[in-house]
């Protein structure tokens, strides 16, 4: 998906989105009473604790991915099944957060950048904060939309846990080996990523419309 030209944006972009959706999860499975984030070293800004080798490889080919699962205890909850949907959506919650605000910076440089254009060396800057914002949104909402797929070990499977009887989710448990090669078979083979293209485009400009009213 990214050429090599577009990796001094897309690096940093994906060390911003990875650290900060992990780290949402870690955080509120600890203030829910979890010591295991914290323990595991989980509740940190340094990339390295929280980044995949084969997620990371995804969000740069295919602009979809994941991260190292950050290690959870829900039995420290006072309730188990709720706190763990709340665990598992602050993640993707956290990235579509942190789309939204690279989108409003990216509009308001374009409102007010011109105000700075004339230095040179801050022109420069200018247009590299330009696109680094815009990748770091592109990319931080494709991990949002990935990870809400409902097919363990995925986010989205912990999420509609809490919604579906047991006997349905515990299918999924015993078939998580075989839904999670099928969803990245099916995402290296580009065969949903038109549809999540598509849905990620959707909220990119739902959102920058949104942070165009604001500002202009």
């Amino acid at each position: 998906m990214f050429r090599i030209s577009t990796l001094i944006y897309v690096v940093p972009a994906i060390l911003i989105s990875v650290t900060l959706h992990e780290m949402a999860h870690g955080y509120v499975s600890y203030k829910l009473g979890d010591p295991t984030p914290k323990l595991d070293g989980r509740l940190s800004l340094n990339p390295l604790r929280h980044l995949d080798f084969f997620g990371t490889l995804a969000l740069l080919f295919a602009g979809f991915g994941w991260a190292r699962p950050v290690r959870v205890d829900p039995s420290y909850y006072k309730d188990p099944k709720s706190g763990m949907v709340w665990t598992a959506f602050a993640g993707p919650l956290a990235n579509f957060l942190l789309s939204f605000v690279c989108i409003f910076l990216l509009m308001a440089l374009l409102r007010f950048g011109y105000l700075l254009s004339d230095v040179l060396w801050l022109e420069t800057i200018i247009d590299y904060l330009g696109e680094l914002l815009n990748y770091t949104a592109l990319l931080s909402l494709g991990q949002a939309i990935f990870n809400m797929i409902p097919v363990p070990p995925l986010d989205g499977s912990k999420i509609i846990a809490g919604l579906l009887p047991d006997h349905i989710y515990e299918w999924f448990l015993r078939n998580e080996q075989l839904l999670s090669m099928l969803i990245f078979v099916l995402l290296f083979t580009n065969i949903i990523n038109g549809p999540l293209l598509q849905l990620r485009n959707t909220i990119f400009n739902g959102m920058a419309e949104i942070a165009f009213g604001i500002l202009f």
